[in-house]
């Protein structure tokens, strides 16, 4: 699968992810990214804007069309605004939750929730292709 969506999350593809095209940044890139994604102090709109801005400038860097996007609710209007007068369109991953229950022998249920990969969610059509 051709890599086309870079990883702006704190966070790896999962493999599902992976085999539609979303590829992480460099190891430098990513902890760079991690870092400019993670508010340990309320925000000014300014410091928002330029960590904004900082991303969106690394990933010009990998000529992609498309980044996957997501963090805090708060500065993701403002990445996506960076992004896009960048010429990179930012997505969202779309999951669907599945419960999946597994009876023990001693009689307890355990639940768990899987979440599987379903397409993404386009804030801003920019492009045609499909991704």
């Amino acid at each position: 699968m051709e890599k086309k969506i870079l990883n702006l999350t704190q966070h790896s593809p999962t493999l599902e992810q992976i085999q539609v095209g979303v590829f992480e940044p460099s190891g430098g890139h990513k902890k760079e990214i991690q870092r400019l994604l993670t508010f340990d102090a309320v925000p000014s709109v300014l410091e928002m804007y330029d960590r904004a801005n900082q991303i969106a400038l690394v990933a010009k860097t990998y000529g992609v069309k498309f980044a996957m996007i997501g963090g805090a609710p708060f500065f993701m209007q403002f990445l996506e605004r960076a992004l896009s007068v960048n010429r990179i369109e930012p997505v969202y991953a779309f999951s669907r939750r599945e419960v999946v229950e597994q009876r023990h022998v001693d009689g307890k249920v355990e639940k768990k929730a899987i979440f599987r990969h379903v397409g993404f969610v386009r804030v801003f059509k920019m492009y045609d292709e499909q991704i």
